[in-house]
């Protein structure tokens, strides 16, 4: 399908014409933010995935979300709300993010509102890429 591949054209578009990008795998942005609690450089950390014109979350919802990743996520999707442009992408379809996010319904409703009724979706259709690479390997 290609998903990495073209939210990294897209990241790299922006920043030729001239956006603030940030990519990062989502997983790897919540271990970071989980260790920036414990030292105290939290909110640091959050300021720069806010000041981001263009913030991409690459492979969304790979696992569950525990408490402090479903407080994280809505710290950064509410600070840029209707204000900065953020791409997220996932193998896993929208009408499961609910699961994936879990908690608390009413946490999971409120960043489910604010993502999906704000967004343009592109659905990818098709095996992955990488099925191809290791047939011909």
């Amino acid at each position: 399908m290609g998903k990495s591949y073209i939210v990294q054209a897209l990241g790299h578009q922006a920043c030729l014409s001239g956006y603030k990008t940030f990519y990062t795998i989502t997983a790897r942005i919540f271990k970071k933010l989980k260790l920036s609690k414990v030292d105290g450089t939290y909110l640091k950390e959050l300021e720069k995935l806010t000041k981001a014109d263009l913030l991409i979350l690459d492979d969304f919802g790979l696992q569950a979300l525990d408490n402090q990743d479903r407080e994280t996520l809505m710290d950064i999707i509410d600070d840029r709300h209707g204000q900065k442009s953020t791409i997220i992408s996932s193998q896993i379809p929208v009408s499961a993010w609910y699961e994936i996010i879990g908690g608390e319904g009413t946490l999971a409703d409120a960043l489910l509102d604010r993502i999906v009724n704000s967004s343009h979706r592109i659905d990818l259709k098709g095996e992955s890429l990488r099925k191809g690479i290791l047939k011909k390997e």
